[in-house]
């Protein structure tokens, strides 16, 4: 029997600015129904790495697949949700959560294409697997973190996506939320069979999330099980000598 499919293949892939290498030959494969938590210090470079994957940013050596075909000619770019890191200043524009849904839905038909039953559709079933619909004419800046964060995921989902990339999604979201969300996004992956990369800062969440890490310092320093790399000499390595963590429940 056959494992599931690769879905994206970063190949030797090296990129920086301005003479100050940020990414240096990393290599590593993920799979479909895949949850992988990105860990790593500062500057390390990893939102730098989701912004080649999604072909934000050219590397400058190596290359990158998805679904096996390069990154430059790959014309499916609605297969890939994006939720990047966002500051308060992206939550005060007058749209509501129900305008800000729609517009995910443009990836998939392009910008001229008109919206059509199907569509508004796909659009109903987003919001009410996020648990937004209630929600639809709520202005965007009126909502709690938690909430906020449901919205931008169904805006990522309304494109029918195969592959969910979440930047630091947790930030705004208040400790008490955090549980409800993370069983949100574990209940995507296992239940939708979702693809999702995930950064964070949070050790211990990526510990009891992810199935999957990758520990990145510019260069790639682990991949695989987390049981095999939270640990004190991984981490070490990864953040610094002064390193102190503590993983609840183990």
């Amino acid at each position: 029997m056959t494992g599931p499919a690769t879905c994206i293949e970063v190949r030797d892939v090296s990129f920086g600015y301005a003479g100050n290498p940020i990414l240096q030959d990393i290599t590593f494969d993920v799979r479909e129904g895949e949850y992988l938590g990105i860990i790593g210090p500062n500057g390390g470079g990893k939102t730098t790495l989701f912004k080649v994957i999604l072909g934000l940013l050219v590397p400058q050596k190596g290359e990158v697949r998805i679904y096996g075909e390069p990154l430059e000619s790959f014309r499916k770019k609605h297969v890939i949700g994006y939720v990047p890191q966002r500051s308060l200043s992206d939550y005060y524009f007058p749209a509501t959560v129900e305008e800000v849904v729609r517009s995910g839905r443009t990836a998939r038909l392009g910008l001229l294409k008109r919206f059509a039953r199907e569509d508004a559709g796909a659009i109903e079933r987003v919001m009410e697997v996020t648990d937004v619909a209630t929600l639809r004419k709520r202005l965007i800046g009126q909502l709690s973190g938690g909430e906020r964060q449901r919205v931008f995921i169904a805006r990522a989902l309304a494109s029918d996506p195969k592959i969910l990339i979440l930047d630091e999604p947790d930030v705004g979201v208040d400790v008490s939320a955090q549980e409800k969300f993370y069983s949100f996004l574990e209940n995507l992956n296992t239940g939708s069979g979702l693809t999702i990369l995930l950064i964070s800062h949070d050790i211990d969440v990526v510990a009891h999330q992810a199935r999957s890490i990758l520990c990145l310092n510019r260069r790639l320093v682990c991949h695989g099980p987390p049981k095999d790399f939270i640990t004190e000499d991984y981490m070490q390595k990864l953040y610094g000598k002064k390193v102190r963590f503590i993983l609840h429940g183990h």
